[in-house]
């Protein structure tokens, strides 16, 4: 009977524990929440309050200068258009075929 009266109080004291955990979960964690962001804040904060000049880069700023584009391209600058082909390299593929295919 001892041990059954155990059992009993064990499951008891489990469902008990989950009831309070489903009731005060959101609460630790907002707490917790709020006590992170107030560390972050205390934390970085310092580095809002530099004052920058506009002229100013900031570090690690990524600066993209693009060329100026040219209105109108020369075609006489232009080469003429070369098709090459290395013809040695068909009947290799030929053979490779012969080999594999059935």
């Amino acid at each position: 009977m001892a041990f059954l009266k155990t059992v009993l109080i064990i499951i008891m004291v489990y469902y008990l524990f989950k009831i309070l955990a489903r009731l005060f979960a959101p609460k630790i964690i907002n707490y917790a929440a709020k006590k992170t962001e107030a560390h972050f804040k205390e934390q970085f904060g310092q580095f809002n309050q530099q004052p920058r000049s506009q002229g100013e880069e900031r570090v690690g700023d990524v600066i993209i200068e693009k060329k100026p584009t040219k209105k109108g391209t020369d075609s006489e600058k232009l080469g003429d258009y070369i098709e090459s082909f290395d013809h040695n390299v068909l009947p290799l593929i030929r053979l490779d075929r012969a080999l594999f295919c059935d």
